[in-house]
């Protein structure tokens, strides 16, 4: 009996929607069989600047339970999930501290050959999903990681029209997320456990 995909997604949210994303792609892997673990990047934001913004101290008050994603975590994942707001048109610091924070096991090899993919959110609507997504995927280039975005593989990403990965535009918290986004996190997460439980079988047949 095959053992199931160990799905790891990590994520950076201040007000709310990429938690809100992170939570329908978790739902989808559990649903497509994986093993998910829900977790968050350590905040680095003073509590001065959280508590001058009610949704995002809200928002930190509302997920305490989520737990911090360790390098362990991504160890343990055959397939990960990285979530981050565009900040500048780029990876959120949270995030990428925590991806930096990721040497020792580069180091040893150990964060190749897994699958790897993103998803974003954005105020705007060209406000930088894109170019966040892929200076997400330089640092899967150098894990020696295996990029599975989404694709135009099913019909419905013609109506999110992001083949990068899954992104949603909140227009400052005025667009709550969606079914367009949801249907697009749905089908990002059975890809990706899909390609990894196919990856995970060829490795077994190889090793046997």
């Amino acid at each position: 009996m095959s053992t199931p995909v160990k799905l790891a997604i990590v994520h950076c949210s201040s007000t709310g929607t990429i938690t809100e994303i992170a939570k329908e792609l978790h739902d989808a892997g559990v649903k497509a069989g994986a093993q998910v673990r829900l977790l968050k990047a350590a905040e680095l934001a003073p509590s001065s600047a959280i508590e001058s913004n009610p949704a995002w101290a809200a928002h930190h008050a509302a997920t305490r339970d989520i737990p911090e994603a360790s390098a362990g975590d991504i160890e343990w994942a055959d397939a990960v999930l990285l979530g981050s707001p565009t900040r500048f048109g780029n990876v959120s610091a949270q995030l990428k501290q925590f991806i930096d924070g990721l040497g020792a096991l580069w180091t040893q090899g150990k964060l190749a050959d897994k699958v790897y993919s993103g998803f974003v959110s954005s105020a705007t609507a060209h406000g930088g999903q894109e170019s966040t997504l892929l200076a997400l995927y330089h640092s899967i280039h150098h894990f020696g990681g295996i990029i599975v975005s989404p694709g135009f593989t099913d019909p419905a990403k013609f109506v999110d029209g992001n083949p990068y990965g899954t992104s949603h535009v909140d227009a400052q918290g005025s667009n709550p997320v969606g079914e367009t986004t949801r249907t697009a996190a749905r089908i990002q997460a059975e890809r990706v456990v899909r390609i990894a439980a196919q990856l995970k079988a060829a490795a077994k047949v190889s090793a046997a």
